[in-house]
Order: C-alpha cells, then sequence, then structure tokens
C-alpha cells in the first residue's frame, strides 16, 4: 500500500453546539470522539425526544448560524465551560435558560459527553468540490454552508476528489481518519451563512450532480492533532 500526498489543511472549526456557527481553529487535538470540544452540546425539541432525529437546528430556526458557540477554556476544551455570543454582541452560558427561550417553551440544551453528531464524528470537505459546487449553483465559494470539521486545499486534484477516499485512510498531520462514506446533505446547505437567505439551487445541484452527497464523512484511527497547513496523504492500494 502506498500514500500519495494530496494537499493540505486549509482550514479547521469546532462547532460547540450543534447548528450553532463553528469556532475557526488554528490546531486542535482529535480523540475517538472527534476534534476534542466539537458538538458537546445540542438543543433538542422536548416532543421529540423520542424520535430519531429530537435535535433543534438551523432546519427549524436558520438564525442558530448567527449564535457564535466558543469553548472558555482553550486549555480544557472538552470542559462543560461554552459561551455563546449574539449578534448583538450578548454573551450567555450555554445552559442559561435565556438561551434555549429564544428557541421556544419547548426545547432545553443538553450535554453529550460523545458528542451530537448526525453519523460519524469527523467531516472533510475540499476547497475544489466547495468551489465547483457554488459555482454550479450561481453562489459564493463559502465553505460556511457545508459546515465541516476539515478543509482540505487539493490543488492537484479535480472537484469531489475526496468522493474517491472512500474506504481509504487519510493521514492528516498529527491523524489518520477512514474514510467512511459520502456526507449526504439537506437543506441547510442552500442557506447563506451571513444573510441566511435560501438559494434552493444549492440542494438541486449536489441531488442532480451528486446523488445528494458533498464532501465526506470519516472516524478516527489514530488520535493526534492537527493544525493548519498539515500534510494530507491518502493511503492506496
Amino acid at each position: 500500500m502506498g500514500a500519495r500526498v494530496v494537499g493540505r489543511v486549509s482550514a479547521l472549526w469546532r462547532y460547540p453546539v450543534k447548528s450553532m456557527a463553528g469556532q475557526m481553529l488554528d490546531e486542535v487535538d482529535v480523540t475517538w470522539q472527534g476534534l476534542v470540544g466539537d458538538r458537546r452540546w445540542a438543543f433538542v425539541r422536548t416532543d421529540q425526544v423520542r424520535s430519531g432525529f429530537p435535535w433543534f437546528t438551523i432546519r427549524q430556526q436558520a438564525q442558530m448560524m448567527h449564535l457564535v458557540a466558543s469553548v472558555t477554556d482553550p486549555d480544557h476544551p472538552d470542559s462543560s465551560d461554552v459561551t455563546v455570543t449574539d449578534p448583538a454582541g450578548g454573551v450567555f452560558d450555554v445552559t442559561d435558560p435565556a438561551l434555549a427561550a429564544r428557541f421556544g417553551p419547548a426545547v432545553r440544551v443538553i450535554k453529550m459527553d460523545r458528542g451530537a453528531f448526525d453519523w460519524t464524528p469527523l467531516s472533510l470537505i475540499s476547497v475544489q468540490t466547495v468551489e465547483a459546487i457554488a459555482s454550479m449553483a450561481g453562489v459564493s465559494p463559502d465553505v460556511r454552508r457545508f459546515r465541516p470539521n476539515l478543509l482540505i486545499d487539493a490543488p492537484g486534484e479535480p472537484a469531489f476528489c475526496e468522493d474517491s477516499w472512500a474506504g481509504s485512510t487519510v493521514t492528516i498531520g498529527g491523524i489518520r481518519m477512514r474514510v467512511d462514506e459520502r456526507d449526504n446533505r439537506c437543506m441547510v446547505v442552500n442557506i447563506d451563512p451571513d444573510s441566511l437567505q435560501s438559494t434552493p439551487a444549492v440542494l438541486r445541484k449536489i441531488a442532480s450532480e451528486r446523488h445528494m452527497c458533498l464532501g465526506v464523512y470519516g472516524s478516527t484511527q489514530l488520535r493526534g492533532r492537527v493544525a493548519l497547513g498539515d500534510e494530507v496523504t491518502v493511503d492506496e492500494p
């Protein structure tokens, strides 16, 4: 088996609260549960707690994209210390009842020790894929629409190159990530992170051109640390 260099880490995001804006990072530790401190908190609909998808997310209220969740203590990012800053500059502890009240009386926040992931704990997309689908849909290539943990710049690779990595192991800095499957998308990708306006063409293009999938999901094979600029290699038979 050989390893092929495909690019470097262009950006990193941690999402301390599911569906809120991400916290950009220069470097981060990665464990079996993904990026340390990622999606450890989530808001749930109390009337849906027994359903397969109890989460209160951007689908219900796009304004969640304008709430910025941050880990308070960078030395202990997996602790319970998370604050949320609103567009007016107000800062709330994630457990403050006033924060949950913004979303309605049937919503509360919960702590998830293993993270509130839709599937596996790591998500990855390439710069080339973001640019290609944005061009097809006629929108700006804003990667925040797709909410990845890892953005990879792979200048020598074609758009959607990460699809071909499914089933392979990718070494990213000090970690190894198994690429488990393509990332099946929903209407969240239509929402502009700044204006919150919806452009349905984004999901329509993903559906027609990529069978509803964009980017990939993965799981940790080797724990370690990842930083901006780290080399990315793909193991190939």
